[in-house]
């Protein structure tokens, strides 16, 4: 299950870099980097929901996925 969460934050950062990637094209249309913008924001906040998620059901959890003891 805890993996099933990373690899959807893993899918969303993917995404959100070939957003960045995408924004800094030389050739991007204003209207274009508008929609690119917008769809990176989108994904932003759906990653800091799943962030949230996974923090809350882990808090339950004597480990969070992730996470290793502070010596």
């Amino acid at each position: 299950m805890a993996d099933e969460r990373l690899d959807g934050l893993a899918e969303l950062s993917r995404r959100l870099e070939d957003g960045a990637r995408r924004l800094r094209e030389d050739d991007l249309e204003p209207d274009d980097a508008i929609r690119v913008a917008g769809e990176c924001a989108e994904l932003a906040s759906q990653a800091a929901v799943e962030l949230d998620r996974i923090a809350r059901l882990s808090a339950d959890q004597a480990e969070v996925p992730g996470q290793e003891e502070l010596l």
